[in-house]
């Protein structure tokens, strides 16, 4: 009994009383320290969750501003792209404008050559440098003129319609893009953590391709709106400067055209009264052509009619100068004789004054001469007449008939 009172293996009530609340202290102290951690958590759990949720939030409100700001450069890309549309197609007819100008100024010319080359066929002294040949080669310098500047017009609207088309398909593009972007960007906001299908994407974070930085995301569309706008604006100008054109140039032509049909219609009515007066002059000559053969006509009859009486005269005379004696008296038949050959001599003389010559016979050939001369002068009016006729036909009938079908408009 002692022994086992003494056995040391045992332990003492107190060491089991202190084992017991040791084994009570630690475990309170493990649960104490297990519901710090378990708070802590729980903390830390409900912190990453605000701030998840925090940060989430603001992603999901910077893709709300970027989905709203790549709104705001798509419809400023769309009003853009409907304007250089819209200003492209008006230039497209402003060009047909155009075209169909240098087309109407093609027969306005050909006439006007025509006009010249027609001219070329006036003959004598019609063949003249005037003012319609003037006008005319004033008309077709005019016209070739305008042909070249409504040309060089054409080149410079194809060019910019070149330039209007560039400034488009770079809104396109860049309005694909914007769609595309806007497109993910939608697709983005519609996602939440309870979306079916969303993964991990380990290789999200890597910063692959071509990125660039908001302000050069800025400058690339405002350079493709600057770009459009001034393309615009040249379009403008350039529309203003085409009806300037076309106007000044349609002026031009009617007005030279104008000219030119006046400078016709003078030379027409300036040729008209010359073979006007040339007929007249005709008329006289033909009246003093038929007088003058019959003042050789009563030269001839007076040639004959004179030589009978002379010759009676001058017989008798001859005849009673042969009387004998006494009987040569200078009586009344005598006196009467001799006045006779005088008052028939005088009378000769008279007419040979008249004409400036001898005698009758003077005067006749003198006539005849004359005559020869109004013929002459009668055959160079009769072609003189015809050649302001020729020349009557081509301004009147060729050339101011052809200039009738000329028509020039306002394109």
């Amino acid at each position: 009994m002692a022994r086992l009172l003494q056995d040391t293996s045992k332990f003492h009530p107190s060491e089991w009383h202190t084992a017991n609340m040791m084994q009570r202290a630690s475990t309170e102290s493990q649960k104490s320290r297990s519901e710090c951690v378990t708070a802590e958590s729980w903390r830390l759990v409900d912190e990453i969750e605000k701030t998840t949720q925090k940060t989430q939030t603001d992603v999901n409100k910077k893709i709300e501003q970027r989905r709203e700001e790549i709104k705001f450069w798509k419809q400023e890309l769309d009003n853009k792209l409907e304007q250089i549309v819209h200003e492209t197609e008006v230039l497209l007819t402003f060009k047909k404008r155009l075209e169909r100008a240098l087309e109407g100024c093609k027969e306005p010319l050909v006439v006007a050559q025509k006009c010249l080359l027609y001219r070329q066929r006036r003959v004598g002294i019609d063949l003249v440098h005037d003012e319609v040949e003037q006008e005319l080669l004033k008309e077709a310098e005019v016209l070739q003129g305008i042909i070249a500047l409504l040309g060089r017009t054409l080149e410079q609207t194809n060019e910019q319609i070149r330039r209007n088309r560039s400034a488009k398909y770079n809104l396109e593009m860049d309005l694909k893009d914007k769609f595309t972007a806007l497109t993910i960007d939608d697709y983005c906001a519609s996602l939440t953590n309870d979306t079916p299908h969303i993964i991990y994407a380990d290789n999200a974070m890597k910063l692959e391709g071509n990125f660039v930085s908001p302000e050069d995301w800025i400058d690339f569309s405002n350079i493709n709106v600057e770009k459009a706008d001034k393309q615009r604006n040249n379009s403008l100008a350039l529309k203003a400067l085409i009806d300037s054109i076309l106007s000044q140039t349609a002026n031009d032509m009617r007005k030279q055209c104008e000219m030119v049909n006046t400078a016709f219609r003078n030379r027409v009515k300036e040729v008209k009264d010359a073979k006007h007066k040339l007929e007249t002059f005709l008329v006289m000559v033909m009246d003093e052509t038929a007088s003058q053969e019959r003042n050789i006509a009563a030269l001839k009859k007076a040639i004959a009619d004179k030589e009978g009486p002379v010759k009676v005269a001058q017989t008798r005379l001859e005849a009673r100068n042969r009387r004998p004696n006494v009987e040569l008296c200078y009586d009344t038949v005598q006196c009467s004789l001799m006045n006779e050959v005088q008052e028939i001599t005088k009378n000769i003389q008279r007419q040979v004054e008249m004409m400036q010559e001898e005698n009758l016979w003077d005067a006749l050939a003198q006539a005849e001469t004359e005559l020869k001369r109004l013929s002459c002068r009668q055959l160079s009016l009769e072609e003189e007449i015809k050649v302001k006729e020729n020349t009557l036909y081509i301004d009147e009938v060729l050339c101011m008939q052809m200039r009738e079908s000329v028509c020039i408009n306002n394109y």
